[in-house]
């Protein structure tokens, strides 16, 4: 049970090269990826989890191996923070940055196919923040995905 089936660094080794990967992968496929979460996009992730589950751990089933491979995935994690909490660039690169999708009443569909967004979730979010479209100041996706409109004053 606590007997390790491969060498320590290998499960170090493993998790950072698999959260690694995962935080590409999940960086390009968008914003809206990670934002808000459909049934669709809840399954995907259940599956990438399971997916790298061997990738892992290597087939190994200890105890040991599982919890040196979670404090490694939190130790990385608490790095990437860190490193975004202290770096302009590298937060722009993990996080992302804001996108301008609409302005003064008018959506920009353009920027809506490019971002993968679709205009009806624009519509939701106009409908929460209680704004008409045409008193749309400014309609942005934000770097967690949410979209958030700014209404004209006066």
């Amino acid at each position: 049970m606590f007997d390790l089936s491969l060498p320590w660094w290998e499960f170090i080794l493993r998790g950072v090269i698999v959260y690694c990967a995962l935080l590409v992968l999940v960086r390009v496929s968008g914003k809206r990826t990670v934002g808000q979460f459909t049934p669709f996009d809840l399954l995907v992730v259940m599956l990438l989890s399971e997916a790298v589950s061997n990738s892992l751990s290597g087939g190994d089933d200890s105890v040991a191996g599982g919890l040196l491979l979670a404090c490694t995935l939190i130790a990385l994690n608490m790095a990437l923070a860190w490193l975004s909490s202290h770096s302009r660039i590298v937060a722009k690169v993990i996080d992302g940055e804001s996108v301008l999708l609409g302005r003064d009443g008018r959506i920009y569909i353009d920027v809506l196919k490019k971002n993968r967004v679709a205009e009806s979730d624009v519509q939701q979010a106009l409908r929460e923040a209680d704004v008409e479209l045409a008193q749309a100041r400014c309609i942005f996706l934000e770097a967690d995905g949410k979209i958030t409109v700014l209404e004209k004053k006066g």
